[in-house]
């Protein structure tokens, strides 16, 4: 894989690139992270069974899509490719140990993110994925529609196909849909916004791990603030562009998603903390 590797980078630097050092990262990621550098290059590697291919062609696309429409700092795809056995994506190595946190800019940046977009209807051009989970995007013009469909049904049948029935699923959607905003504007969203999927990068905030689709902009808060506390400078920096307008209820019904994501992809405890969600969201209604 890494000649592969190299020979890719070489052709997208347009200049040879020797692999002289390969160093495995720890990280919150399921696939392994590579930092790779030659005497004047350096580059992060992802690396991943060859069948998960399309999820790294989604990421770059991701990425591609966040450096036009946003003021984010996002990695450049250098190459993606594979061989006979791993898929690989190539990505500019961008690290600032001394890079002081701003938490206010992050805030801003994001709004002003989620007010620029001129999309009309809600989802993506293609399906993607979120910790290894299959997101689909497919296009609505109704946002409640399209996140209890696309969202909380589909990953609660991910679940009922592996024996694991947390709730009626029709009648929880029929229940759901009046409770989740008719008349929003789609926002472009990071897909998967909470502190582990922020840096900063020289004072600048920095996303990874995009899986960016157009909907709902608190669904990016309400996942934020699902297992960490976002500074209140995050909030402030946001506020400065534009407003949340997001109650109890709703914060519950946008954090049942990726709680449904992560019980689909580890379950254990996942799973008893998506049935507590669901039963405090009907407990409510």
């Amino acid at each position: 894989m890494w000649q592969c590797v190299k020979q890719q980078v070489s052709e997208a630097i347009h200049t040879p690139f020797e692999l002289t050092n390969k160093q495995l990262l720890n990280t919150h990621s399921s696939f392994k992270h590579f930092k790779i550098h030659d005497n004047k290059h350096e580059f992060l590697v992802k690396v991943a069974p060859i069948e998960q291919f399309e999820l790294f062609e989604t990421e770059a696309n991701a990425r591609d899509l966040l450096t036009r429409d946003s003021d984010f700092v996002i990695a450049d795809t250098i190459t993606l490719g594979k061989s006979k056995e791993f898929a690989f994506l190539v990505l500019e190595y961008l690290e600032d140990l001394d890079s002081i946190d701003n938490w206010y800019l992050c805030g801003r940046t994001l709004a002003k993110m989620h007010i620029k977009c001129e999309q009309q209807m809600f989802g993506s051009d293609e399906d993607n994925f979120v910790i290894g989970q299959p997101q689909p995007n497919q296009w609505h013009k109704k946002w409640h529609v399209f996140f209890a469909e696309e969202r909380l049904g589909w990953q609660l049948q991910l679940l009922d196909e592996q024996n694991t029935k947390l709730v009626d699923i029709d009648e929880f959607i029929q229940i759901i849909k009046p409770h989740i905003p008719h008349h929003v504007s789609p926002s472009l969203l990071h897909g998967h916004f909470w502190k582990g999927n922020i840096k900063f990068y020289k004072g600048k905030p920095m996303l990874l791990d995009p899986a960016s689709y157009y909907g709902d902009k608190h669904v990016d808060i309400a996942t934020a603030e699902l297992f960490a506390t976002m500074p209140d400078s995050f909030y402030s920096g946001y506020q400065s562009v534009s407003s949340i307008e997001l109650s109890p209820m709703l914060r519950d019904i946008y954090q049942l998603y990726p709680l449904l994501l992560l019980a689909n992809r580890f379950a254990g405890d996942y799973l008893n903390q998506a049935k507590a969600k669901i039963k405090h969201i009907l407990e409510q209604i």
